[in-house]
């Protein structure tokens, strides 16, 4: 059971250029963004590099790109902030960023050709030894939810198989690892890897390679539509996936990063994004394990720049002008009280059973989705003030495993009403 300090940090969205700051970049800029959310007391940044950037040609990774990045990543360090870099950029607020050497006349799937394959390894190991020596970088992630290439609804999918999506990820982390040895890498998947019955990147990748198991937790995936703004399973929603991921886990205490939560409008409307971030961290911290919070995002985008989402352009701790919004003084408060304090919250000692057919590759996990009978039995047990957990089907009667996790009750969905 975790007893370290929980790490609250926030994802670096420039609030200059937002990520195209890279082509102009302004460490000036860059140290007045790292200033503002040093001032909210955060301790950590996730850190986007644009893959085509800094390596535009499958043997080209740009010396002065990744230059940059150190200076980044140093003058986040001077203001106290340790810095998570995020390496294949990817996709990031529903635009896509792939060099050229994989598309149209180079067409090549991401996860299986091999060339493609070696010039991946090769840019995930020069950014992480570019950093390896610095106290201050925690890690590599392998990308910013790169498992939406692997299928649909991606326009044009690299499609793979778990088997070769789990190849992928143990290359790569392998990768990472040789760059930066003892490093905190892993890697980062959208919701799909846990709800969608076909999807490639499974909840067993996502809870058992790496170094610790990342969730994505953004209620615009059908859980405030169906339950609204502050309905349990939307305040809840983050730590209902916290506790999913530890159906697949291994390690009964594997850590859990809280990667990327957001209050997205308008969903979640401004006047209510306060409210809605404090429960959602305060349910996410009544959860075992927790290694951090990461909120999306530092700054607003601004709105000079087009075909963004509209609810893209508002999910900042603070404006692109730098000031603090209502959520970033939630965040700031909530980490005041924090500060110092160890954590150790209660054993969650009821557990939802989770059966999802084969636990590797889940092709029945729909039912952990929104509207699914283990979402919304969790949800109901939730209201009820029961503090669940999950346990998978092939766990539920295994008496070392239940107490491992200090599990005394097990219930299927069909015995919650």
């Amino acid at each position: 059971m975790s007893t370290s300090p929980l790490r609250f940090g926030a994802n670096y969205t420039p609030s200059q250029g937002w990520f195209h700051h890279w082509l102009d970049f302004d460490l000036d800029a860059v140290r007045a963004d790292l200033d503002s959310i040093a001032g909210l007391g955060l301790d950590h940044i996730r850190v986007f590099p644009l893959w085509p950037l800094f390596q535009p040609n499958r043997t080209l990774i740009r010396p002065r790109a990744v230059e940059q990045l150190v200076q980044l990543a140093d003058a986040a360090a001077e203001r106290g902030l340790d810095t998570s870099v995020d390496g294949l950029q990817g996709h990031l607020s529903s635009f896509d960023f792939l060099p050229a050497w994989t598309g149209t006349w180079h067409r090549r799937n991401l996860f299986t050709d091999p060339d493609v394959l070696s010039g991946q390894a090769a840019y995930l190991r020069t950014l992480a030894a570019a950093l390896a020596d610095r106290p201050h970088f925690i890690g590599m992630t392998l990308g910013n939810e790169i498992n939406q290439f692997s299928g649909d609804p991606h326009p044009d999918p690299d499609r793979v198989t778990p088997e070769q999506a789990g190849a992928w990820l143990t290359r790569m982390l392998d990768a990472c690892e040789e760059g930066a040895p003892g490093k905190l890498h892993l890697h980062a998947e959208y919701d799909a890897a846990w709800y969608q019955d076909d999807h490639a990147f499974t909840p067993a990748h996502a809870a058992r390679e790496g170094a610790v198991t990342a969730v994505h937790s953004w209620v615009f995936n059908g859980t405030a539509q169906r339950h609204g703004r502050t309905g349990t399973a939307t305040e809840h929603h983050a730590a209902y996936l916290i506790e999913l991921s530890k159906a697949w886990a291994l390690d009964p205490h594997r850590p859990v990063w809280l990667q990327e939560v957001g209050a997205p409008a308008p969903l979640i409307p401004a006047e209510h994004a306060a409210a809605f971030t404090e429960a959602t961290v305060a349910n996410a911290l009544d959860c075992e394990d927790v290694w951090g919070v990461t909120w999306w995002c530092s700054h607003d985008v601004s709105r000079s720049l087009a075909d963004f989402p509209e609810l893209e352009y508002s999910l900042g701790l603070l404006t692109n002008d730098r000031r603090v919004k209502p959520a970033g003084r939630a965040i700031a408060e909530l980490v005041r009280e924090q500060r110092g304090r160890t954590r150790k919250p209660a054993p969650r000692t009821t557990a939802l059973v989770v059966d999802t057919g084969d636990e590797v590759t889940a092709p029945r996990r729909s039912v952990c989705a929104p509207g699914g009978a283990v979402f919304e039995a969790f949800a109901r047990l939730t209201a009820d003030g029961v503090r669940p957990t999950t346990v998978l089907a092939s766990k539920a009667l295994d008496p070392g495993h239940l107490a491992a996790r200090g599990i005394t009750e097990v219930v299927t969905p069909d015995e919650v009403r």
